[in-house]
């Protein structure tokens, strides 16, 4: 299968730059993954969608402000540095702007929001990937991004992060620290939308994907087989992976939120269809072909053309029936991607 064959246009305009007026009144495209049917509705009528029998599974890491700017201390330019996680021996992994000058040993000192001298550090190693390590004066913790950090807004949001990003660019169950970008579906859920879901005796479930970089890098392949996915970290408690175990035996609608939790549960799962690996890292690239062995139903923002994310729903829907439906919301004027607007992707035939 080719990259070509995931190719769709996409009006710029479309592009959603600024979040909702208010979380969860976006619009919701529901695509019936069996007949390739669609119905336009809207976030807030997501609840009345769902099966009694079902669960609902949403990824509850949370957005680092991992985006910082530092001044070189040899020349005083301004350097931006998006930090990817911390690395073993304690030093951190980073994307670099202007990366080739960015050489072993160059150092650089962060100032807190008050402009005031934070924490110096240098580039220790340059990596195979262009990214590179940095090694602080004194080992930094979180409150180092909240007060030197900016909310990494991906790349085709083209503005600067603003107070309101502080808030909508996160999801309202968020706990775990250590995403470089948002599980995006997510950010439709208000609390009173996840009551109306729990009212329908429909649990939620929380599982932990720290999303990377890499979710934004473009497929550069002629053929899919070809391309390597970028990895990401991932957890599931004891407790939650025995809940959704009996969930499946019992024959219920497995519903992932976002592309996060689909690869999530997928990378955890063994052949029958069991989760069987509660933490690790995952390259899995999904797309059409794949077997889904526990996910059964998805909710998802819409995605790039040509990239990943859109090959893994269509694995799901089936890539006529996504291309199909995508038409449609360009045609009436979805707004895609981060702070765009929902799809849902279901069936009646379980």
């Amino acid at each position: 299968m080719l990259t070509k064959d995931f190719y769709f246009d996409l009006p710029e305009a479309l592009i959603a730059q600024e979040p909702g007026e208010r979380r969860g009144e976006d619009r919701l495209l529901v695509l019936d993954k069996d007949t390739g049917i669609w119905e336009d509705r809207m976030m807030r009528d997501f609840p009345s969608l769902l099966d009694s029998n079902s669960v609902l599974v949403v990824n509850n890491s949370k957005v680092r402000k991992a985006r910082t700017y530092a001044e070189a201390l040899e020349t005083g330019g301004v350097v931006e540095f998006l930090f990817l996680g911390r690395n073993a021996d304690g030093s951190w992994k980073a994307m670099v702007t202007k990366s080739k000058r960015q050489k072993k040993g160059k150092r650089f000192l962060w100032k807190d929001k008050a402009n005031m001298p934070y924490v110096e550090g240098a580039i220790e190693e340059e990596n195979s990937d262009g990214t590179k390590n940095v090694r602080f004066s004194f080992d930094i913790t979180e409150d180092f991004f909240l007060s030197c950090g900016h909310v990494p807004l991906p790349p085709y949001i083209k503005r600067d992060d603003n107070w309101q990003d502080e808030s909508r660019y996160q999801t309202v169950y968020a706990k775990k620290e250590g995403s470089v970008a948002a599980p995006t579906a997510g950010l439709h859920f208000t609390p009173e939308l996840l009551d109306e879901v729990r009212s329908k005796g429909i649990p939620v479930y929380e599982v932990t994907l720290h999303v990377g970089a890499g979710t934004f890098l473009p497929v550069r392949t002629e053929s899919l087989e070809d391309h390597h996915m970028h990895t990401e970290s991932f957890e599931i408690s004891e407790e939650t992976a025995k809940a959704l175990n009996e969930a499946k035996a019992e024959g219920k609608k497995i519903i992932a939120v976002g592309t996060t939790s689909i690869r999530t549960l997928e990378s955890a799962s063994d052949e029958n269809g069991r989760l069987v690996t509660l933490k690790g890292d995952t390259g899995i690239f999904i797309y059409p072909g794949y077997r889904f062995k526990f996910v059964d139903e998805l909710l998802t923002n819409f995605h790039t053309p040509e990239s990943t994310l859109l090959m893994l729903v269509s694995a799901l829907a089936g890539r006529e029936n996504i291309l199909k439906a995508y038409g449609h919301a360009v045609e009436e004027k979805y707004h895609f991607y981060s702070y765009g607007d929902a799809m849902f992707i279901r069936s009646h035939s379980l």
